[in-house]
């Protein structure tokens, strides 16, 4: 018998390309299947590296959450205390996000930093990748310029970042549904 996989879609801002150098910002976070079940926190940064093409995609300001983010440690824990009240005993939360590879690697950065382990291990779901094994495309065709048209009705993510979530666990939920049919 397998554990119940609870599917999360995550999206994180960030002031740059890496957990390393730069500080996340904000997280945002909804279950898959049910959207309006959400989380979403702005984090006051590490440091005041930051790339400018970064802040301006999400809008955020280094100064603002400096002075009124919540401190890191407490917003892990804020935000694991989130997925374990939305992940059933015995169940398995997935993150799930449109290139995980970036989002997962901010949040498990900050979860084994500030609390010592991250609630979702190594389960990452990507959905350009499944996307991509969905339609038997390429890489390329799995951009959020060609997959928006076909299942987000042309809409733009908003790079807030539980919009962003929210939009992407739609996107998730229309390419299995397409692929899976109830």
């Amino acid at each position: 018998m397998t554990a119940r996989e609870t599917f999360i879609s995550v999206d994180v801002e960030t002031a740059g390309p890496n957990p390393a150098e730069y500080s996340m910002l904000s997280i945002g976070a909804c279950l898959v299947d049910a959207p309006d079940t959400g989380f979403y926190v702005e984090l006051k940064p590490l440091t005041d590296n930051a790339r400018e093409e970064s802040l301006a995609v999400s809008g955020l300001s280094i100064e603002h959450l400096s002075a009124e983010g919540v401190a890191p440690d407490a917003a892990m824990a804020m935000f694991d205390a989130w997925v374990d009240a939305v992940t059933p005993d015995g169940g398995i939360p997935i993150l799930v996000a449109f290139n995980a590879v970036f989002d997962w690697m901010f949040v498990d950065h900050y979860f084994r930093r500030f609390l010592g382990r991250n609630p979702f291990g190594h389960s990452a779901l990507d959905i350009k990748a499944y996307a991509m094994g969905a339609s038997g495309g390429t890489w390329a065709e799995t951009s959020m310029r060609v997959l928006s048209p076909l299942y987000l009705d042309g809409r733009h993510l908003s790079h807030n970042a539980l919009g962003d979530a929210r939009d992407q666990a739609e996107l998730f939920r229309r390419i299995r549904a397409q692929r899976h049919p109830a």
